[in-house]
């Protein structure tokens, strides 16, 4: 299955831009309010993140292996 160009450009955006910056606002304003679960929430952010990273490289790579054919 191919990702859309559109899907691949939201995902990337996400991955590097968005999810990084939601799990930083969330520890920071946990530590500064005292909000609940600050690890747990910015380890699931991370561990999606990754996730999305890991699908985005598989994409990618499939993408410049089937250009080359």
């Amino acid at each position: 299955m191919k990702m859309s160009d559109k899907l691949y450009t939201v995902l990337k955006y996400l991955c590097q831009v968005g999810l990084p910056a939601l799990g930083t606002l969330y520890f920071a304003l946990a530590q500064i309010w005292g909000f609940p679960y600050a690890e747990q929430v910015v380890g699931t952010i991370a561990a999606i993140t990754t996730f999305i990273g890991v699908l985005l490289g598989i994409s990618s790579y499939q993408y410049y292996k089937d250009s080359k054919e």
